[in-house]
This record gives C-alpha cells, structure tokens and sequence, in this order.
C-alpha cells in the first residue's frame, strides 16, 4: 500500500480492485494498492485562452475578425461535473484538453458572430460578450468544465467597412456639436440681456432702497444721540456718586483690612504659642509619659511574671508531692504485702529460710566489700611493716578474706541463726 497526496489545483482518480466506480479526490490525500488499483492525475488548473475568429461574415454579409479572451478550468468543486470530465480528458494531456476546449469556444463565436451584423457587435459589446459566455457554459459544462469569463478584447476588418461606421458617426457627433454649439450661444445672448436688464432693474430699486434707508438712518440717529447725550449726562453724574460710595467704601475696607491684619497676627502668635506648647507637649512630657508607661509595664509584667512562676511552681511542687506520696504510699503497701508474705514463709521454713536468704545476699556483700578496691581506684600503695610474712598483694588478699570470715558471725549476731550449723558444722562461710 502507498500514500499519495495532490494539491488543490489537482484531482486523483483511484480506479480498480475494491471501487464500483472511481474514487474521486480533489486536493487530498489517498492509499492506493499496487497492480490491482490505478491511480491518475488531473489538472484543474484554470487555462487561459485567446479566441480568434477571423474573416467570419456577419448577418449581413460582412466580413470581420473578432479577438475574445477567455478563462476556463475544470470544476472539481461538483463531483458530477468532476466525473465528466475524467471520462473526457482523463489520459490526456493539458495541451490536448487546452485544444479541445478552445476549438470549442472558437466554434460558438463564430456561430453568434454569424447571426449578428456588424453594428450589433460594435456597439453592444456586452450583449456579444454574454451570449458567447452564456452558449458556451452550458456546452463546456457537459464535458465537466466550467467558463469563468469572457470578453472581446477587439474587432477589425480589411475593408475599412468599422471606419465608415465610425466617420458617419464622427460627422454626425461633429454636426450635433455646431448645433448644440450654436442654441448654447444664442441661448446665452438672450440670458444675457435678460440678466442684464434684471441687474439694472435691481441695481435702481437697490439705489432707491439705499436712500431711503440712509434717510431713515440719519433720523434715526439723530434720535440715538439725542438719547445718548442723556444717557451720558445721567452717567456722569451716577458715576461721580458711585465714585463717592466707591471712595468712602474702600476707607472702609482699608480699616477692615487693618483690623484683619490685627487679628491674623494675635491668631499667628497664639498659633505659635499653640506650637511651642506642642513642641514642649512631644519634645518633654510625652517622652515622660512614655517612658513612665513602659516603667510601669515593664514592672507589671516582670510582678506578672513572678506571680506566674511562682504559681507554676507551687503548683509543680504540689504535683511532684501528689505523685510522691502515691508512690510512697503504693511501695510502702508493697513491702508490707512482700513482708507479710516473708514473715509468712519464715513462720514456715524458719532457719532454713533464713540461710537461703543469707546465702542468696551473701556474693553481694562479699562484692561490696571488695567494691571499693575495684570500683573508682587509679592505684594502691601499699605499706608493710612489722615481721609478718605476707606483704604486697597477699596481705590485701588476706585481709578481704578476714572480713568475709567475719560475716557468720555478724549473721548471728543479727538474725540469731548459726550459720555453721545450718550448714552441718562445717566452717563453709569462706567456700559459700
């Protein structure tokens, strides 16, 4: 299997195993299976034609060239017209579909230009334009192309028969313009005159108009200045009383000035008694204050503190003497249980009781008279004197074992039990 792709201005055509009918693709993608499928290419790009039809006799039997341009290209946007076209160009190249198409053309403009005459043509070019576009789209459409435009680009002939057409036309476009040339210059005459005497007509009743209104004028402002002069003579005379009020009220405001000026500067110097008071107020009293207050907290908190540690400590020492006395309280009940129970089994066992007991305590009383020897001793001198035998090591050997012989006796001394004879007469201290 293998993977094509082809652009917008192209179209695949997948053909064979697996398809009733060809799968069509415009600009896309597609898998395609080697030997059992066959995969074409079309082109939709859109092609350009000149149509030239030349020595085509008209309605009337005259004889002219037409020149048109044209724009048509495979409609791959319909897949009915698409498929059309794939039975009709599908193989062939795009200089025989170019063929094709513009043979085409060429026959459908020669066919109208036939059946028009020559002024048809020259004069609505449009009208030729849209008939040709019109016959040809719906020819080109059943082989699955579509016409995008058409024009005429130009029309001429070799007898001279368009120059004719275009000089009676020019004589007649310039006999028309003398005419016209002529009624716009005698209608201007008249227009003139009329304007004319309308302009003199206006210019007397303009004249008329202005005397009379300079008439009026003068009336009317001897009128103004009589008026004015009274006006003037009463202003004068309110303006030397306004001046008066105006004088007597500024002596007014000056002593009024005077006396604000007065009172700003008493309120200034309070002001500035007000700031040295506060200045003093920050400076002097507040720091003592402050100072006073952090004092006083400083002491509260450092009474606070002692009065807390104290009661913590109150309370601590009531808890470790709670926690004592139930300790000696439970040990004591404890040992009096324990010595219950011993003065039970001694009631039972007696002195055999007693030796077990002596014998069991006896390895730790011979270690803790020998403890001080090994327990926290850098070094021993010893010191020998008199004329006995042993010295050095012996002596301190012979001297532990003294003691150790000693403890039967301490033994019976204690508890009133004979150690030597509850071990059956043998002297069994040193051996225990």
């Amino acid at each position: 299997m293998s993977f094509h792709t082809c652009g917008p201005n192209e179209a695949m055509v997948v053909s064979g195993c697996c398809y009733e009918r060809p799968l069509l693709i415009p600009g896309g993608r597609v898998f395609k299976w080697p030997i059992i499928q066959k995969l074409q290419k079309l082109s939709l790009n859109t092609m350009t034609f000149r149509v030239d039809s030349n020595n085509v006799y008209t309605k009337k039997g005259v004889e002219i060239s037409v020149t048109g341009i044209a724009q048509v290209k495979i409609e791959g946007s319909k897949e009915d017209m698409l498929a059309k076209a794939c039975q009709q160009f599908l193989g062939k190249s795009e200089s025989a579909i170019h063929n094709i198409a513009l043979n085409t053309l060429e026959g459908h403009q020669r066919a109208i230009m036939g059946n028009m005459t020559v002024e048809e043509i020259f004069q609505d070019r449009q009208a030729f334009s849209k008939h040709v576009f019109e016959v040809a789209s719906s020819d080109l459409a059943t082989m699955g192309m579509s016409v995008i435009s058409y024009t005429i680009k130009d029309i001429s002939d070799h007898e001279g028969y368009l120059m004719a057409l275009g000089q009676g036309r020019t004589a007649e476009v310039h006999r028309d313009a003398r005419i016209g040339e002529a009624q716009a210059n005698m209608e201007a005459g008249i227009k003139e005159a009329q304007a004319n005497r309308l302009k003199y007509e206006a210019k007397y009743a303009n004249d008329v108009k202005m005397a009379e209104s300079q008439r009026t004028y003068q009336i009317e402002q001897a009128k103004f200045n009589e008026q004015i002069y009274i006006q003037q003579a009463q202003a004068d005379l309110a303006y030397e009383l306004q001046a008066a009020i105006q004088r007597q009220k500024i002596v007014e405001e000056e002593a009024k000035i005077v006396e604000i000026e007065r009172k700003q500067q008493i309120a200034i110097q309070e002001q500035e008694i007000q700031r040295k008071e506060r200045e003093l107020d920050a400076n002097v009293k507040q720091p003592a204050m402050a100072e006073k207050y952090k004092k006083e907290q400083l002491a509260k908190g450092q009474a606070m503190k002692i009065v807390n540690e104290a009661e913590a400590e109150a309370l601590a020492i009531k808890l470790k003497g709670d926690a004592e006395a139930a300790a000696i309280n439970a040990k004591a009940k404890a040992e009096a249980e324990q010595m219950a129970l011993k003065a039970k089994a001694w009631q039972q066992y007696q002195d055999a009781a007693l030796v077990d007991m002596v014998l069991q305590v006896l390895p730790q009383m011979v270690a803790e008279v020998a403890a001080p020897l090994t327990e926290g001793t850098k070094g021993i001198k010893l010191v020998a004197t008199g004329s006995d035998a042993q010295i050095g090591a012996a002596k301190l050997t012979g001297e532990v074992l003294d003691i150790v012989e000693r403890l039967p006796q301490v033994i019976n001394n204690m508890t009133g039990v004979d150690l030597s004879k509850a071990l059956g007469g043998k002297s069994g201290t040193s051996r225990a």
